[in-house]
């Protein structure tokens, strides 16, 4: 079994990819109910596993191949570990504050590549890390080139005050949903634009079909059926900031129970196909973010055999389809139980809008 993974041979990992972690950890932890469990977490930018411990992990391994990204997932432990709330809200930018000071409290906390990769991008930190991947930057420019042509500030915050189900399906079809809107979203979320700014051309390699028709439909959903005011994903690519809205691990009622357990979450630096074919170890729950979006299906059947391999009974799986159909091959069902009824309904709550389908899946 090889102990790499197949985006490893394609996609360039030279900088942060996510500074902040575009999946929505509220229905995470519903779908993994970690609270006991040794969780496997795709570390990304680090948040949702850090949720993952907050709702009462055992143990959580943030497993992560690109080295960017492990930075921003050492300097988020860091921060748990050294600063009040407040100082970790305002080095990661999303309050006012003096940084300098912070990073260097939590430096001595970060391993020498970690320490000598945010040393060489003092600038990210002096205006907030959370602001600096590049899927960051997509939306930055969305927000300021693109939405300047639609929609006036004024109706930026009008959409995001909050309203009846009745009052969100007025605004958006009576206000919102103009010509202009429908046009320049596809140009901006098409499969070039993303794949040039966004992410990786590669990461479409299995995708088939209009990126941007499939968004746009997932994009109505989140501005009618969900509430606009309480999506901090959304509040972010339209501000900037999360602002009254944080995400889960983000959120202060979870702050000090993260802190406190910090020394239950580890960071191993690799792919996860290398993590499982330790054999030593079984676990309880995986998150597994989009990962199944950039392989083929043969790569993602034997990646499912391996973390099946790797659980014990009653481990849980969740992920995210973007735009590549991936889900549990029925020839597995002797090993893997699909929870379809659960996977819709979590779905249907998704504040991060732009993905297909949730799947959770338990391993039997």
């Amino acid at each position: 079994m090889s102990q790499h993974s197949e985006i490893q041979q394609r996609a360039k990992f030279d900088q942060v990819r996510y500074a902040n972690c575009w999946e929505d950890a509220d229905i995470l932890v519903e779908a993994l109910q970690p609270a006991g469990r040794f969780c496997v977490s795709i570390g990304s930018a680090g948040d949702n596993s850090f949720s993952l411990l907050a709702e009462g992990a055992a143990q959580v391994i943030a497993v992560e191949l690109n080295p960017t990204q492990v930075a921003c997932i050492e300097l988020r432990k860091a921060a748990y570990s050294e600063l009040t709330y407040d100082e970790f809200l305002i080095l990661l930018g999303e309050r006012d504050g003096e940084r300098l000071p912070l990073f260097e409290r939590c430096s001595s906390h970060l391993t020498q590549d970690s320490l000598a990769f945010w040393s060489s991008r003092m600038e990210e930190i002096e205006t907030g890390f959370y602001r600096h991947g590049k899927f960051e930057n997509y939306f930055k420019l969305f927000r300021n080139r693109i939405i300047p042509l639609i929609h006036s500030r004024k109706r930026v915050a009008a959409l995001l005050q909050e309203k009846s189900l009745p009052e969100r399906k007025a605004f958006y079809d009576k206000v919102w949903n103009s010509w202009r809107w429908r046009l320049l979203f596809n140009l901006f979320f098409s499969r070039t634009v993303m794949g040039r700014l966004g992410r990786d051309p590669s990461f479409f390699d299995y995708v088939e079909g209009s990126v941007a028709d499939r968004i746009l439909g997932r994009t109505k959903h989140a501005l009618t059926e969900l509430s606009p005011h309480d999506n901090p994903y959304l509040r972010w690519i339209l501000n900037g900031c999360y602002g009254e809205s944080l995400p889960h691990a983000l959120r202060e009622e979870n702050f000090e129970t993260i802190k406190a357990n910090i020394d239950k979450f580890t960071i191993e630096s690799r792919p996860l196909e290398s993590l499982l074919t330790n054999g030593q170890e079984k676990f309880d729950a995986f998150n597994l973010s989009d990962i199944f979006e950039y392989m083929s299906e043969q790569n993602f059947r034997a990646l499912l055999e391996q973390i099946c391999s790797a659980s014990n009974p009653g481990a849980r799986l969740a992920y995210w389809n973007m735009l590549a159909p991936r889900s549990r091959p029925e020839d597995m069902a002797d090993k893997l139980q699909s929870l379809p009824e659960l996977s819709e309904q979590l779905h249907l709550q998704d504040k991060a809008f732009f993905y297909s389908r949730f799947i959770v899946e338990e391993v039997l």
